[in-house]
């Protein structure tokens, strides 16, 4: 049962029927942590509906109709995480899987055009051979630039294919962030400061209303307004 946990085990982003059964798959190693991602199988099932065992999602996913960030996945236990965008190109459904309010994980709905895009955030850069700066984005993501414009923290608009950057949003007064991790998790909330801590104090952003977080849980989302569909939570 390495490749499955106890439903009663699973993090509480995931959201899942606990007594339904004793266990569920869980998600290969990857870029997401297993808190911000559910497998890929799991994501057909449970969120999108798109059919009713796991035999049904596996016999999808090894006909290539689930594509993910553009590309087709070959493995049922893939993970898919924050931000990630979702196409079944055979019902003609998109959708970016995202938090609720309830800091649970959810797929949106979203138009065909909006999953060629994605939200990026820069998680770190280095300066490589021939000048060129090297961003390493959230996702497992790295690009190339002429210039070193953006700060971590900020978040990028890329597209799934090509990632030719799109748009930013730097991380700053007037910014709208999804709270990905902690106790406020899939909160949207305006950022009032960001506060640098000294030593290796972790660095903090405080928003409208007086909440306050660690920088890793902060995720950007747009400067004038959030650029992404914001999920409803289930009753």
């Amino acid at each position: 049962m390495s490749d499955h946990m106890k439903r009663l085990n699973a993090p509480r982003t995931w959201p899942i029927k606990r007594k339904l059964a004793v266990w569920v798959t869980k998600q290969s190693p990857g870029a997401h942590s297993l808190e911000s991602s559910l497998p890929a199988v799991v994501v057909l099932r449970d969120l999108i509906g798109a059919c009713d065992t796991a035999k049904e999602a596996k016999r999808i996913i090894g006909n290539r109709e689930l594509i993910v960030d553009g590309k087709p996945v070959k493995n049922p236990k893939a993970p898919i995480g924050v931000m990630d965008t979702i196409s079944i190109p055979k019902t003609g459904q998109n959708f970016r899987l995202l938090l609720t309010d309830k800091g649970k994980l959810a797929a949106v709905g979203i138009e065909a055009d909006e999953a060629g895009w994605k939200l990026a955030r820069v998680e770190g850069k280095t300066i490589v051979k021939g000048g060129k700066i090297q961003l390493n984005l959230s996702g497992g993501r790295n690009i190339l630039l002429d210039k070193n414009d953006h700060k971590s923290g900020d978040t990028l608009k890329i597209g799934v294919i090509d990632q030719n950057v799109l748009d930013s949003y730097a991380l700053k007064e007037g910014a709208y962030a999804l709270i990905i991790h902690g106790s406020l998790a899939g909160k949207i909330l305006r950022v009032t400061e960001k506060v640098q801590r000294s030593g290796s104090a972790d660095n903090t952003v405080k928003f409208e209303g007086g909440a306050e977080t660690v920088q890793r849980n902060v995720f950007i989302v747009g400067s004038a307004k959030p650029e992404i569909k914001i999920p409803e939570a289930p009753e």
